[in-house]
């Protein structure tokens, strides 16, 4: 984003002040709002004294505006100098954003803009009457209808070489001027041979309802009520999962089920075969059983080996570093404690 500066002191006002109309619309907008929050109005405050400035923001109108909202000067600074759509330096009495992105530019752009250097100059340059200044901005949302500009608030598209010449002439001159589609376009429909939506019924609503045709089959009695899920069900059962390989129809025997028919809980072959060596699941021997050692580790651990008194050597390694070594030179631990802080513990049971 470039930076965006105040106009020089050479072109600053000496002076601001609302006019009535401004003062007005600035408490309309203010009162909008909860006690203590005017400060939500700013945009529209700055919108308003740029109207009124004639397209630009003053110094002198960013200080009433922080004035009006009881807020600091630097805090309205910082918003007018954000939003590209306050103008900070002076602009001519018509003030055209040409739109140069890509569908304008495919569309003939760069000849609208030929248009504007040669007749009123380089961007940002007020002619010499004050009448046009113009800025290339980024889209402008009217890209089916490009090339296009805005002079000041209204869109003007459809533009050619002929017809944007003849639309400068008619501002300067002060004749009327067609706002939006200068070929006569009625909003963005297309202008040449229509090739979409040819069908009146697509959009005349003569189809509004057809579909209930294909639902209401009509006897001589009237429509015919469609079977319900219940009997649709019971005509036609289907099994709840047919892709499952289960059969359909058969019944699970389940304890509660043989004991409600006079059975024994658990059929007696059933049991036999679940006692049966033959049909238990074999399981592998364990490797002390089978007479194999298991693989060890090439590290040593020692629980812990400071406790002498219960048999247990004391290592000879240091378990800390002498004050003062390079960590390159200090030995490491090798009894696994290298993560675990040294405990003491004293005759009272205390750990330190």
């Amino acid at each position: 984003m470039a930076v965006r500066k105040l106009a020089p002191e050479e072109l600053q006002p000496e002076s601001f002040s609302f006019s009535p109309e401004t003062e007005a619309f600035a408490d309309q907008q203010i009162a909008k709002y909860p006690p203590g929050r005017q400060a939500s109005a700013v945009i529209a405050l700055l919108w308003k004294v740029q109207e009124q400035a004639g397209g630009w923001v003053p110094r002198k109108a960013i200080e009433a505006v922080a004035a009006k909202l009881d807020m600091p000067v630097i805090r309205v600074m910082e918003v007018a100098t954000f939003y590209t759509m306050f103008n900070l330096e002076p602009v001519g009495k018509y003030f055209i954003q040409f739109c140069g992105t890509t569908p304008c530019m495919l569309r003939g752009a760069g000849d609208i803009k030929k248009v504007l250097e040669r007749r009123i100059g380089e961007s940002g340059h007020i002619n010499p009457d004050g009448t046009f200044s113009w800025l290339e901005v980024e889209c402008l949302g009217a890209c089916s209808n490009a090339p296009m500009v805005q002079i000041n608030d209204d869109y003007y598209e459809d533009l050619t070489v002929d017809n944007f010449e003849k639309l400068l002439d008619d501002l300067a001159s002060g004749r009327p001027v067609r706002k939006g589609s200068q070929i006569g376009r009625n909003r963005s429909e297309p202008f040449q041979a229509v090739n979409t939506l040819k069908d009146p019924s697509l959009y005349d609503g003569s189809v509004v309802g057809a579909w209930r045709k294909r639902f209401e089959e009509t006897t001589p009695e009237g429509p015919t009520e469609e079977p319900g899920l219940e009997q649709r069900a019971a005509e036609n059962p289907r099994a709840a999962k047919p892709d499952s390989g289960r059969a359909i129809g058969r019944v699970i025997e389940t304890p509660a089920n043989r004991a409600a028919e006079g059975k024994p809980p658990i059929d007696a072959k059933d049991r036999a075969d679940a006692a049966s060596k033959d049909r238990a699941t074999a399981v592998e021997p364990r490797t002390e059983e089978a007479g194999i050692k298991a693989p060890e580790s090439s590290k040593s651990y020692v629980a812990n080996p400071s406790n002498p008194e219960e048999g247990r050597p004391a290592s000879t390694m240091p378990t800390t570093p002498v004050a003062g070594t390079p960590p390159s030179e200090a030995e490491t631990r090798r009894d696994g404690s290298e993560s675990k802080p040294d405990v003491v513990v004293d005759k009272d049971n205390k750990t330190s």
